[in-house]
């Protein structure tokens, strides 16, 4: 096949990105909750099950999907020792001024605009919940992971406030 006639694989890049979440300890559900304690003060009528629509919704999008799989393969091959040097221990000891992180983060933050983006700032400032769990577990390699899921739910959160705005 050319590269013409190359057909994105939706179904199975979301199916790569749901598994290997699931494979590091994260389910969807973890990531609606996080959603729903801290939107429910804003809109006092959402629900958990909004949020659980709204986190499988946002996780079909391409652009998170893309950056979702490079974040996630990063970090695995980082730990597998497939990286080489200096690039992996820029990314095995989270390097401050390294931002690649955050950058693509960022990118999938930004689908729902301003407030997406505002949304991750915050998620990736506060770390709470879920997020908190992987900036700070030290048996693998997480440098990407933890800005993931702070993107995941921001995005989430910028929808919810583009639908009740």
């Amino acid at each position: 096949m050319d590269h013409k006639n190359f057909k994105y694989p939706d179904t199975k890049a979301h199916e790569f990105v749901v598994a290997r979440l699931k494979e590091r300890g994260v389910s969807l559900d973890d990531l609606a909750q996080l959603v729903y304690e801290t939107q429910k003060d804003y809109e006092p009528k959402l629900t958990l099950e909004e949020c659980q629509k709204e986190i499988n919704d946002v996780m079909y999008k391409r652009e998170l999907l893309n950056n979702a799989m490079v974040m996630l393969e990063l970090d695995r091959l980082t730990e597998a020792g497939q990286v080489k040097q200096p690039l992996a221990d820029i990314i095995r000891y989270d390097s401050g001024v390294f931002g690649v992180d955050e950058t693509l983060a960022l990118q999938i933050a930004n689908i729902y605009g301003t407030i997406g983006a505002t949304n991750f700032g915050y998620f990736d400032r506060v770390k709470s919940g879920i997020i908190k769990h992987y900036d700070t577990r030290p048996d693998h390699v997480n440098t990407f992971i933890d800005d993931l899921l702070a993107a995941i739910v921001a995005a989430a959160c910028g929808k919810i406030a583009h639908k009740y705005a």
